[in-house]
């Protein structure tokens, strides 16, 4: 696959086009460096929204695909490669990070026909390889992404297999883009079966039987694949053998099929296929249809996208659901395939005053609560009554507790901020637990303090926000400090170990995570308090974290950078534009910027649950406007230091986004922080990257971060 942004041999861009630049030079200094922007132009584009005209002098920079734009990010990468390098520590905190990265970390195992599969990494590459094992022989390499591509950049994205384990089709991201293909092997020789399957995305597999299986993919759209539309979801069904131009499409392409998002699943024994649709990032239908009868149509079990509903499990023709129809925390619910609607539900596990997460696994239910943001998990058999209660080894966040109906043993992981993640094996039966891994990585949590606090944001709202450092080190109010968001999209920050956040700490910084209204720590409520017109209450709780690490001694403005990626870039963002005041560093990554042309690329339009859109109304629009980061940057005001971080194959949260954002820091700052980029090629949204590419971006925002904080050592050596 070509780059988006090929890199070019013109170091600057100059004016084009008949239009005059936004800056002919524009020089900040910032700790003895001096900074000359690059050149951006601007373009005399302009839109109308309800009778009001709104400029976007950058929309060219929207432009993935031509040389002008891939002058820019070279001249920008080497403006901001060249004031990183001139950072002292830059290069020994990535060899800290490389020292502490190198440890052996394994998955949990899972069996596949004759064999025991797990993935692992020896430390340092990067990508996990796929083992497996039979019986007590040696475990032996099955499946090696790193071998796809010679720089790391092609990983695996998903692994499944048929239902005997002969067979397995896997899919990979070349690149990090969300375009996949999928590859079908004999797990026995090896051996490739039939061509390769190619632009596929936001696609599952699922297989029925031995024969073939379900995917998901939108037609190939006109224009750029990494930033134009992607619209109409389909379900294929590939029969193994045959060519994928005769792949049938089985959901979205008949008049009222028609979702942005269409998902499968097939029941363990083959009976019934499952079709979820949705339009947007919340709620969903879901439909089912009987497989063993050949002319059998789609049966609507639930024809709303309402609320989300979503498949867990069956057993014979009883259905068993997720759903928070009727109950915002969520509930279990069983249902007969033979008349699968709502009214016919009975609860199984009833909705509770905490959130649940639910999954199966040897013939049980675990429900995985969310308790201000940490897990409480409790074990139900399939009639609904309580098991037991699972210990825990300690406070933090749980996860796996599923697996084949038959399953002898489960697994699942714990983590909080300062434990790392390790895997327990669970005796279904008896409820014992015992420590199946546990990673060697010289981090002793013992040294480390993390506390959770409860802090009040502007409207009085309640908002809690766990803070981690070491033990030893002073609540005086200097203490260098990374506060992280993100807020949206009914995602719960819940605790887990980073190895760069915790070598951040080991330098003596504090790390805090606010759980903000947008998440799902508390539910659908939660959730609605951050979205469409509550979205500044995001930005509020946000703010009021920040105010509460000052007002408590943890640090001071000066020594306080903030950090979110995606819509945590948004929130980033947005809120150095309201408080830039507040912040001396920020760092927005892979971040939605522009909020009146966000839904125009890929699947954006989908995100419309959580934000609105410019064209939904005149109110929609006005809000929108006042927050949205590319239109809010303002003439002569001295912003936080800012790296704004993205990739040039970012088909999700393209990076015209962090371009145009930047270019408006770059014309308008009026103070002395630098206002740079940093854009990784070969590189996508975050899912797949590999671990040097992971590690050379922790490096350079950790250097950026103390660097303009004023530090001219590490704080801890």
């Amino acid at each position: 696959m070509k780059h988006a942004f090929p890199l070019l041999t013109a170091a600057l861009l100059t004016a084009c086009g008949g239009q005059p630049p936004a800056t002919e030079v524009s020089q900040q200094a910032q700790q003895g460096h001096q900074l000359t922007y690059p050149i951006t132009r601007t373009s005399d584009v302009v839109d109308s929204y309800f009778g009001r005209e709104i400029a976007d002098p950058y929309r060219w920079l929207e432009d993935d695909r031509s040389e002008e734009t891939a002058a820019w990010v070279q001249a920008q990468n080497e403006l901001t490669f060249s004031f990183l390098e001139q950072i002292p520590y830059r290069d020994t905190i990535r060899t800290r990070l490389q020292e502490a990265w190198n440890f052996e970390r394994l998955g949990a195992p899972f069996t596949e026909g004759d064999y025991s599969y797990f993935f692992r990494n020896d430390g340092l590459q990067n990508q996990f390889v796929l083992y497996r094992q039979r019986g007590d022989n040696e475990p032996e390499v099955f499946l090696d992404p790193n071998t796809f591509s010679a720089d790391g950049t092609t990983s695996l994205a998903t692994i499944r297999f048929s239902r005997d384990g002969s067979l397995a089709a896997y899919a990979i991201s070349e690149g990090g883009s969300d375009w996949r293909k999928i590859i079908v092997i004999d797990t026995e020789t090896g051996e490739q079966i039939g061509d390769v399957l190619t632009d596929i995305k936001f696609s599952g597999i699922s297989w029925l039987g031995n024969e073939g299986f379900f995917y998901s993919s939108y037609d190939k759209p006109d224009g750029s694949a990494l930033s134009a539309m992607t619209d109409q979801h389909k379900l294929y069904y590939h029969k193994l053998g045959t060519p994928q131009s005769e792949d049938r499409v089985v959901f979205g392409a008949k008049p009222g099929e028609e979702h942005r998002y269409v998902g499968a699943a097939v029941t363990e024994d083959d009976r019934y296929l499952l079709v979820s649709a949705a339009v947007s990032t919340s709620g969903n239908k879901l439909f089912i249809k009987d497989l063993t009868q050949a002319d059998a149509g789609f049966t609507a079990i639930v024809d709303s996208t309402a609320h989300d509903v979503n498949f867990l499990t069956s057993e014979g023709d009883t259905l068993f659901l997720v759903t928070n129809r009727d109950a915002p925390n969520r509930r279990v619910v069983v249902a007969n395939a033979a008349k699968p609607q709502p009214e016919h539900w009975q609860d199984l596990i009833p909705e509770t005053e905490h959130v649940l997460r639910a999954s199966t696994g040897a013939g049980f239910l675990f429900a995985n609560y969310i308790v201000d943001a940490v897990a409480k998990v409790k074990q139900f058999d399939k009639e609904g009554q309580l098991v037991r209660q699972i210990e825990l080894p300690g406070v933090g966040s749980a996860g796996g507790f599923s697996g084949k109906a038959d399953a002898e043993h489960l697994y699942f992981s714990f983590t909080n901020y300062i434990t790392p993640g390790s895997i327990y094996q669970l005796d279904p039966m008896t409820g014992e637990t015992e420590l199946y891994n546990q990673p060697e990585t010289g981090f002793d949590p013992a040294n480390y303090t993390s506390e959770q606090v409860f802090y009040t944001s502007k409207d009085g709202t309640r908002i809690p926000m766990i803070i981690s450092y070491r033990s030893d080190i002073e609540l005086d109010g200097s203490n260098p400090t990374i506060l992280y968001g993100y807020g949206g999209f009914n995602v719960s920050l819940t605790p887990s170990f980073s190895v760069s956040n915790a070598l951040w700490m080991d330098m003596g910084g504090i790390y805090a995570v606010a759980n903000i209204r947008g998440g799902g720590e508390y539910g659908k409520a939660w959730h609605d308090a951050g979205r469409q017109k509550n979205r500044q209450n995001v930005f509020d709780d946000f703010i009021a974290a920040a105010e509460y690490l000052i007002e408590h001694n943890y640090t001071h403005s000066d020594k306080l950078a903030i950090r979110g990626g995606s819509n945590g870039g948004l929130l980033v963002a947005a809120v150095s534009t309201q408080r830039p005041d507040l912040f001396r560093a920020a760092i927005p990554a892979v971040g939605v910027l522009d909020m009146l042309r966000y839904h125009t690329f890929t699947a954006g339009a989908g995100w419309a649950y959580d934000y609105g859109t410019a064209d939904q109304s005149e109110a929609m629009f006005e809000y929108l406007l006042g927050y949205s980061p590319v239109h809010n940057v303002r003439e002569g005001v001295n912003h936080p230091a800012t790296l704004v971080t993205t990739a040039d194959h970012d088909d999700r949260v393209v990076p015209a986004h962090s371009f145009k954002y930047v270019a408006e820091l770059q014309a308008k700052d009026g103070g002395a922080h630098p206002q740079l980029i940093r854009i990784d090629v070969n590189a996508g949204h975050g899912a797949g990257m590999p671990v040097s590419m992971i590690i050379d971006q922790a490096a350079d925002v950790f250097a950026f971060i103390l660097h303009t904080m004023g530090y001219q050592e590490l704080p801890r050596q």
